[in-house]
């Protein structure tokens, strides 16, 4: 699974970091960071699922299955 990440949408809620941390983490300035390319760790697809759902903002995105 492969995620897509808005960096321009996102205000810094943190959702994403929180449900999701191997792949999201909140950078220096209070927004989110892509930790890697995008690419869903096996096993953390559900995480990564409910972050694309609770972002208020739509940053989060499924790329590919």
């Amino acid at each position: 699974m492969k995620v897509h990440f808005d960096a321009t949408k996102c205000s810094g809620y943190g959702r994403c970091a929180e449900v999701c941390p191997s792949v999201f983490s909140m950078g220096e300035f209070g927004y989110a960071e892509l930790l890697t390319d995008g690419t869903v760790p096996a096993g953390d697809e559900a995480k990564a699922r409910e972050a694309v759902s609770e972002c208020p903002e739509k940053a989060i995105s499924v790329l590919s299955e």
